[in-house]
């Protein structure tokens, strides 16, 4: 449909499947899945201690500011997504095309926004974890390097987001 901002005229059934199958729906469930597990790597082994001090520290060459960064932007990643997917679920129903315009806008910024901040995830984990010493690492290198590997991918899945934010087309 030709409708006001890639959507249909409102007011039309849902249907799941083709819901399923629009590129920015799939696209969304990938980032939220990649920002899970950026962020559960990152509190679940993200910190460790030495054996003679129970003093917990960041992973990452002892920066908490690392940890921090990658937890941040996954959790707030992951609950964006999932506004976003409840966005895509209610987008045909909204029958003012300033609103869409607004949620489309507001979508693309957002995307624009998570791609750069992603980025930054990945150099600054990167550059972190390369200074890291590797008799600093008892356990959850595997979980620091999962965690550097899905925010290089976060960065294209938010770019494909940003490239496809229209709504039902």
């Amino acid at each position: 449909g030709g409708g006001a901002y890639g959507a249909a005229k409102a007011g039309g059934a849902f249907d799941l499947v083709r819901f399923v199958q629009q590129p920015q729906v799939v696209a969304r469930i990938v980032s939220a899945v990649f920002a899970l597990i950026v962020f559960a790597c990152l509190v679940g082994d993200g910190y460790t201690s030495r054996p003679e001090d129970p003093q917990l520290y960041c992973i990452f060459n002892h920066n908490e500011d690392a940890c921090r960064y990658g937890i941040g932007v996954g959790v707030l990643a992951f609950l964006a997504c999932i506004f976003f997917f409840m966005v895509d679920v209610y987008f045909p129903q909204i029958s003012n095309t300033t609103d869409r315009k607004y949620l489309v806008l507001a979508d693309l910024g957002f995307s624009g926004l998570w791609t750069f901040l992603w980025f930054i995830g990945f150099c600054f984990l990167t550059n972190q974890w390369s200074w890291t010493r590797a008799e600093d690492v008892f356990i959850g290198a595997d979980s620091a390097r999962a965690a550097i590997t899905f925010s290089f991918f976060s960065i294209f899945s938010w770019v494909s987001q940003a490239l496809c934010p229209t709504w039902g087309e």
